[in-house]
């Protein structure tokens, strides 16, 4: 059956198209619903910059966003978030299962460990690819006066006054993070989907994949959150002068840590969690259903 399957995704490009489809469709979704949770996110772990003292909370954080910015400032940098999530989240999620099949082909095994390196490769490929959309993405989120100009100015302006390699800032941490997110989060998934089928006789449907989502969704939100931290802080130097200029992103660690404080790396951490757990959830259930539409075998 496995050796059909690979066959399969080699001879059919409609089977490719309705994989990278279903895949890029769910992380948008999911995106859209819970972007305001990750201007948030941004907006917290910015937060004094280079100083230790008491933080803003995410709930009194919104409200003053609401009072100040009004309501719409909760979607900044939708545009290129959407963009992003059809680009990286379709390539993220859909080049897990090739590289699963490698694997498999090449060790003859498809166990957590090469799941593990089977996520991290496709996430680190994907970021590397669609790095500059996430620039424009935070570039955005932070900067409530670039609303007008929209993300086509703003990425003009970054090109002219910063250089096309400003487009790449934090790609290290960024492609570390993504890494280390499709590791733990499909990883994860996958192997919980395992367990429950052989241990507690779940099928396949909407009871196994809401269990092994949330899981999945708890493990990556607590592997990737300091990783998230550094790259949001690359990516935002102009806002953080007053530590100076991040070297790379095991310098921005440190001095975030020397300034700040070790918790300092999870600023935003339950912004985090209130977005990447709903988000994943969301997103591989919707990529699950998508999948059965589209004819496609269960991650």
């Amino acid at each position: 059956m496995k050796g059909n399957e690979k066959q399969s995704w080699a001879v059919s490009p409609s089977n490719a198209a309705y994989h990278f489809g279903a895949s890029g469709l769910s992380v948008a979704i999911a995106t859209g619903i819970t972007h305001p949770l990750d201007v948030l996110k941004v907006r917290l772990q910015m937060q004094l910059v280079g100083q230790k003292g008491p933080l803003t909370g995410m709930g009194q954080l919104f409200v003053g966003i609401i009072k100040s910015e009004g309501p719409r400032s909760l979607y900044l940098g939708l545009t290129p978030a959407l963009t992003r999530s059809v680009l990286y989240g379709g390539l993220r999620l859909g080049l897990y299962e090739p590289s699963k099949y490698a694997c498999d082909w090449a060790f003859g095994s498809t166990n957590i460990f090469l799941k593990i390196a089977s996520g991290g490769f496709a996430g680190a490929i994907a970021t590397a690819l669609t790095n500059p959309v996430e620039v424009l993405k935070v570039r955005l989120q932070m900067n409530p006066n670039l609303r007008k100009g929209g993300p086509t100015e703003e990425l003009l302006r970054i090109v002219s006054q910063e250089g096309v390699k400003a487009l790449w800032k934090g790609v290290g941490p960024a492609m570390a993070r993504a890494a280390a997110l499709t590791a733990s989060q499909l990883a994860t998934y996958d192997e919980t989907k395992r367990i429950m089928i052989n241990w507690a006789a779940l099928e396949e449907g909407f009871p196994l994949h809401l269990i092994s989502s949330m899981v999945a969704g708890t493990v990556s939100t607590v592997v990737t959150a300091p990783i998230d931290m550094v790259k949001t802080r690359l990516m935002l130097q102009r806002e953080s002068k007053r530590v100076g200029t991040y070297r790379n992103g095991f310098h921005c660690a440190y001095q975030v840590v020397r300034t700040e404080g070790p918790k300092a790396l999870y600023k935003g951490g339950f912004a985090i969690f209130a977005r990447l757990g709903p988000q994943t959830t969301i997103t591989l259930i919707l990529c699950e259903k998508l999948r059965e539409l589209a004819g496609l075998k269960a991650i």
